[in-house]
């Protein structure tokens, strides 16, 4: 057999050596690797790499696709479309006003003989005083009449007002007959019309063409003198009956307490003026109104006492259910002023569903009348709404158009006369001598203006914090007698109770 030989050297290692060597490295860990055994770049695999993150840059319309080659969606899923932006935009905006507004006065009752009074509540120092007396001129811009109905345009200020005792609604779909024969006779009574006016036949086609998709200072102009009478004028010419009213135009009540929210600037409104009460009744009136510097219950402006009927005017989309927001806002104050004063006397019970106040909403076609009501339970009171009529005063060759006319003038006539005897029989019983000077007692505790949900400013600011110092020196127009024994009763809220200052004049007897 013939015998080849051995391939290599001495100095060159067998095939077979080598490949032992190349065995017993492979065994070695993968970190023990020398330098030299880099891994090499594969050219091919990086382009196609390449290909797909191109592929996947450009063509997005497969999220499968994207998620297998990417492991991620595509981004523009998480990027909001331009209406949902809006609308968050708009939703935020709308809290962050509502959480800017100022803190609801807390307000503390005096208890006196057993009969519980609620004391005027000092306005913000004077620098916001100049802001909120500058915001109850007449304001004509569209910019201003947006801002003022700002914190209503939002479908959570409802929410927000049932939360405080408030229902944009009837209190049972079983309606007493007692309102609904109110309301009847209130709708049914004819009244006279004026002659002369752009409700004219031979007008009126021509004003409904004139104020199609105008604004609402276009609105108030032409047409809301037709739908709400002004009590003032027609006092002027010939119902002396009503001299003892006051109205309001655009003017903010910054005499009121607010219920949740800023205080109402209603576009019109109608209360009782100073001259519908007597002289003995202004000062039993007096300790619990305070002076023209304090808010309370009782009043919504310096001049107008227990208002009790106002109009709104909004156009555009769902601008009247704006409206019916801020004249709910404005009509529970409203009905709570009687409340509070015949809580005072301890009559309440009397007021458990009777309509005390009225409000009207109306566009450019559509007019809604609303009554609003309390229902008593006990110490609960609760606000209702009931929807007396809705229509458009435009149908029908304006067959409609003098309704709410009438139905206002009848609310000045008939139900505005019984409703003063009914304050004035509740002013009547009032102590002819309040004071409310009293001592601070460290246990007791106010009850807040809303009743005994917590209002969502108190939450971020105490009103004790409010320095008071620049109104001390004031003069209060309205004089308060000195009694003792007086107490603050313990309500619901929490705080300090701080000392009235009132203006001491010699007592006087006393009936009451």
């Amino acid at each position: 057999m013939t015998t080849f030989p051995q391939l290599g050297t001495p100095n060159t290692p067998s095939l077979k050596r080598k490949r032992g060597q190349k065995a017993s490295c492979s065994s070695l860990p993968a970190q023990a690797s020398l330098p030299s055994e880099r891994p090499r770049t594969s050219t091919r695999h990086t382009a196609e790499e390449q290909e797909i993150e191109k592929h996947t840059r450009e063509t997005v319309a497969d999220p499968v696709q994207n998620w297998v080659l990417n492991e991620t969606w595509p981004p523009e899923y998480f990027e909001p479309d331009e209406q949902a932006q809006e609308e968050l935009s708009d939703h935020d905006s709308w809290l962050e006003e509502m959480m800017a507004q100022s803190p609801i006065p807390v307000v503390q009752y005096v208890e006196r003989n057993g009969f519980g009074y609620p004391l005027p509540v000092k306005r913000a120092p004077a620098s916001l005083r100049r802001k909120q007396s500058d915001s109850s001129l007449t304001e004509s811009s569209e910019k201003d009449r947006e801002r003022k109905s700002t914190s209503y345009r939002d479908a959570r200020y409802t929410t927000m007002l049932e939360t405080k005792g408030s229902f944009l609604r009837d209190f049972d779909h079983n309606i007493p007959q007692a309102i609904l024969d109110i309301c009847q006779r209130l709708l049914a009574r004819d009244q006279i019309i004026p002659q002369n006016s752009l409700f004219c036949d031979d007008l009126f086609g021509k004003l409904c063409w004139k104020i199609q998709e105008r604004n609402e200072a276009m609105v108030i102009q032409d047409v809301t003198r037709l739908i709400v009478p002004s009590a003032m004028n027609l006092a002027i010419y010939g119902d002396t009956h009503l001299d003892s009213l006051i109205e309001s135009v655009n003017e903010a009540w910054v005499g009121s307490i607010p219920v949740e929210g800023p205080r109402p600037q209603p576009d019109y409104a109608v209360g009782f003026g100073r001259s519908a009460f007597t002289t003995e009744q202004l000062k039993r009136l007096g300790p619990l109104v305070g002076s023209v510097f304090d808010t309370s219950y009782f009043v919504a402006t310096y001049r107008m006492y227990f208002p009790f009927l106002t109009c709104e005017v909004k156009c555009g989309a769902a601008a009247l259910d704006i409206a019916d927001r801020q004249n709910a806002h404005s009509m529970t104050i409203a009905v709570r002023s009687i409340v509070e004063l015949y809580r005072a006397v301890k009559r309440e019970k009397e007021l458990d569903l009777e309509i005390l106040a009225f409000s009207i909403s109306h566009d450019q076609r559509l007019v809604r009348i609303y009554g609003h009501y309390p229902v008593i339970d006990g110490d609960k009171v609760t606000f209702y709404r009931h929807p007396i009529h809705e229509f458009s005063f435009t149908a029908l060759e304006g067959k409609d158009k003098w309704t709410a006319y009438k139905f206002t003038k009848n609310v000045y006539d008939v139900w505005m006369p019984t409703h003063l005897k009914r304050i004035c029989s509740a002013v009547d019983q009032l102590p002819s001598s309040l004071d409310f000077q009293v001592s601070d007692e460290p246990g007791a505790q106010p009850e807040e203006a809303t009743g005994p949900s917590q209002d969502m400013g108190s939450l971020l600011s105490d009103p004790d914090n409010i320095d008071l110092a620049s109104q001390e020196d004031e003069p209060n127009p309205f004089p308060q007698t000195a009694t003792p024994d007086t107490s603050v009763s313990k309500g619901v809220g929490q705080g300090k109770v701080k000392r009235a200052k009132t203006t001491r004049v010699p007592k006087e007897p006393t009936g009451g």
